[in-house]
């Protein structure tokens, strides 16, 4: 697995708007950066390969609010079967801090760094987050998937997902609905009805 991501399109922009907000007429050079950096927010962790749940625990030994999304995977071993609780965006978790407090994470063994550019971290997107979110509190089974970011997009229109988008893929007979995060570049997939959805 790379190292490095390239800054998604579309994502940019947003930051330096959010590190140019101002909640006066006349800011004082730096204080838009400062004040940005003070608000807490999500953030996405980039751990070590297979590192994800030990960041994670070190992460609760130290008080850091973080979210390790996981599915259900069921593996074969010779004449037994054991089921697995794996990370769905390998390589990722995610922390709710400010990014001024960017040490407490950095200096945990595990981690690699915090998604950003320039150097800055890059918060992820609330609807991101409260998307995650839903599907795992609503009990939904998701898997990873190739990133996507083309294709027929759908949005659900009934049940405890409705408002998602997402990008429609179709395998063996099944409808699947493709969620991608730009700023992380993963994606995951949900069964879904195709009655459920309408073009978006």
């Amino acid at each position: 697995m790379s190292t490095s991501i390239s800054p998604p399109s579309g994502i940019q922009p947003e930051i330096i708007r959010a590190l140019a907000a101002s909640t006066g007429p006349h800011p004082v050079p730096g204080a838009e950066v400062a004040q940005a950096a003070s608000l807490v927010r999500w953030f996405a962790v980039y751990t070590c390969a297979n590192h994800e749940k030990r960041v994670a625990d070190q992460f609760a030994g130290r008080g850091v609010e973080h979210l390790l999304p996981q599915y259900e995977s069921v593996r074969r071993w010779k004449d037994r079967k054991m089921r697995l609780q794996l990370p769905l965006f390998p390589g990722y978790l995610f922390v709710h801090m400010a990014a001024q407090e960017r040490l407490r994470v950095l200096q945990v063994p595990g981690v690699v760094r915090l998604v950003g550019f320039n150097g800055i971290p890059a918060p992820m997107p609330q609807k991101d987050i409260e998307r995650i979110r839903q599907f795992l509190e609503q009990g939904w089974r998701a898997e990873p998937h190739p990133y996507l970011q083309v294709g027929r997009h759908a949005r659900v229109v009934q049940g405890p997902l409705a408002g998602m988008e997402g990008i429609i893929v179709r395998r063996k007979n099944r409808t699947r609905l493709v969620l991608s995060f730009d700023l992380i570049q993963r994606s995951l997939a949900i069964e879904m009805d195709q009655t459920d959805l309408v073009p978006a």
